[in-house]
């Protein structure tokens, strides 16, 4: 008799009937806990891993495309193991309930970008709401995995009870100024402008003198149709051409401080992510930054086409925004930020940022090329060098 069997013949019939009792109510919560989307995920466990999600994006916009990339490669790479699929935008939840719905694993993931989440903490705007102290979008994504970001956002999320697993990634190109019924030429024209965006930046053009109302991105053009918003920006031309900004207007402003840094998220519900097998969490990982140079490497193709077809087939208009529209961004985010000096994570994350960004953008500004010379050199000035407005010409005498 082996010491086991010694201790099952020391039990009393009540302790046997107990110990069963225990077992039997310990696998109906299982299967309870499985029925409420949950379910635990052990070695061997037979079967592939399904999880809903939800983006924020409508189903036609690239946006969404970009999600379900993501998607694809995790299937792919897990052999079907793991088998995500993604709903568009108010499938579950409107765009901007995607945390909540994360968190509380109504949704087991999600793809979307962390400033749609501002409304929780302001401190998420700093993920690429801003001008990121002259940091890209790709320099931004760099500081989130080697210098501290990663670990902030962690904080972040634990601070306001966020049950989520977060993976920043796929650097945005700097956003259009936005579009617009006449080119802006300084900085007074958007006194009075009924204008869209999101996160902190409805700080930074509300100090410029415009009226901003937050939207989702499905949402924009039918306001602007209706005479809601005299102008919005959104994100790039790919998104803007087929949510049909071209369609209620004709005037685009390119380059701005608002949203030069700005990238997706991933996020899966915590516990769901837990219990996944290491493996699969080291595809997940893998799959992330694969993801994030596909998406770069897309958006270029892609974006470059719209921007072009845009202006051939639709009449759309591209002007740089003026220099003095974009030092007055950069003085209404400081002043943004400076309101922002009584929440602690604010200022943690923005000094973490700064520090990196004095180095980085250092070394990139002074090593990398200006790539203007020699697209002037083969091609000649583009559309976007333009002046906003021409000086009016001196009548003879």
């Amino acid at each position: 008799m082996n010491i086991r069997d010694s201790k099952e013949k020391s039990k009393t019939p009540s302790d046997v009937s107990s110990r069963r009792k225990f077992l039997t109510g310990a696998a109906a919560a299982t299967t309870g806990a499985a029925i409420a989307g949950f379910p635990m995920i052990a070695k061997g466990q037979s079967g592939p891993i399904s999880m809903k999600w939800q983006s924020t994006w409508p189903a036609k916009d690239i946006f969404h495309e970009f999600a379900l990339d993501f998607a694809k490669k995790v299937n792919d790479m897990t052999g079907g193991d793991l088998k995500i699929e993604v709903l568009p935008a108010g499938a579950v939840v409107p765009p901007f309930g995607l945390l909540d719905a994360v968190s509380k694993g109504a949704l087991d993931g999600g793809h979307g970008v962390l400033v749609y989440h501002y409304g929780k903490q302001n401190a998420l705007a700093l993920w690429g709401s801003g001008p990121a102290f002259g940091m890209d979008a790709n320099m931004l994504l760099s500081w989130h995995k080697y210098g501290g970001g990663k670990e902030l956002l962690a904080k972040l999320y634990a601070s306001i009870g966020a049950n989520v697993v977060s993976f920043p990634y796929g650097p945005m190109p700097t956003q259009p100024l936005g579009w617009f019924k006449k080119p802006m030429t300084k900085a007074e024209d958007f006194k009075g402008l009924k204008y869209r965006t999101v996160g902190i930046s409805i700080d930074v053009f509300t100090a410029l003198g415009a009226a901003v109302n937050a939207l989702p991105g499905g949402e924009i053009v039918p306001a602007m149709d209706r005479g809601l918003l005299d102008a919005a920006e959104f994100n790039n031309a790919s998104s803007d051409r087929v949510l049909g900004f071209p369609d209620v207007s004709k005037v685009c402003m390119l380059q701005s401080y608002h949203q030069n840094a700005e990238q997706f998220e991933i996020m899966f519900n915590k516990a769901r992510y837990d219990a996944l097998p290491a493996r699969m969490k080291a595809i997940i990982e893998g799959a992330v930054e694969a993801s994030s140079q596909d998406m770069s490497w897309k958006a270029i193709d892609r974006y470059s086409k719209d921007y072009i077809e845009m202006q051939t087939k639709q009449n759309v208009k591209f002007y740089k925004t003026p220099d003095v529209i974009l030092q007055r961004q950069l003085v209404g985010y400081d002043q943004a930020a400076a309101k922002r000096a009584d929440n602690p994570l604010f200022q943690e994350i923005a000094a973490s940022q700064k520090t990196f960004a004095e180095r980085a953008v250092r070394w990139d500004l002074d090593t990398n090329v200006n790539r203007g010379m020699a697209y002037r050199h083969y091609f000649g000035k583009g559309p976007a060098e333009k002046p906003a407005t021409k000086a009016p010409e001196k009548k003879k005498a």
